[in-house]
């Protein structure tokens, strides 16, 4: 009974952690579905540790399946006829492991999440378009990248938008007849991510 309640700790030692790992990357996701941009980087502050965070969940996790598979002693043979608990089944230990494998990889498939609100914008002009790159201070992933250009591509006017966490910068190039700068800071401000400057 000992070993059962240590596998099922584990498991949700493990499930936390898969979750915590990836909760910088899942607020931008939920800020699109609820339609408020502002909280999105609430937990960006956690990204440093998602790589302890990773290990902790594999760990918790393999140690969980070790505790399930692992041979039982010759006095634990009279607890066998007893049903287990659904937390003491595989089918548990199953779907746990694959919750955590999805929470950790959010961030690379997070992109889904977003539709794709890309315009095609007529040049009239090409003296009106303009580039500006605007260091961006909170992006942590992906995740991160893909809600700053699509609150951007909600404004009208814009040519093209490239956004990077490793940089922390979004390069949005516009027709400024049709929308400002000021507008496109205002919009990445409104992501809870913040223009720290323009170049």
């Amino acid at each position: 009974m000992k070993t059962e309640n240590t596998s099922k700790n584990a498991a949700y030692t493990g499930l936390f952690a898969a979750i915590a790992a990836s909760s910088c990357c899942i607020p931008p996701v939920i800020a699109l579905i609820a339609g408020v941009g502002g909280s999105a980087s609430a937990l960006s502050w956690m990204e440093p540790f998602r790589p302890y965070l990773i290990g902790l969940a594999a760990i918790a996790i393999g140690y969980a399946w070790y505790a399930y598979l692992k041979p039982k002693k010759a006095d634990d043979c009279c607890e066998v006829d007893a049903k287990p608990k659904w937390y003491q089944t595989k089918g548990f230990l199953i779907g746990i492991t694959l919750f955590a494998a999805i929470s950790i990889s959010f961030p690379y498939c997070s992109h889904i999440f977003y539709p794709d609100n890309k315009k095609e914008v007529i040049v009239v002009n090409q003296s009106d378009i303009q580039t500006v790159n605007f260091d961006v201070k909170g992006m942590t992933c992906a995740s991160c990248e893909e809600h700053v250009k699509h609150a951007v591509n909600e404004l009208e006017g814009i040519v093209n938008v490239a956004a990077s966490y490793e940089k922390a910068n979004a390069e949005v190039e516009f027709d400024n007849t049709k929308t400002s700068k000021e507008d496109i800071e205002k919009a990445i401000n409104s992501t809870g991510y913040k223009v720290v400057k323009q170049k």
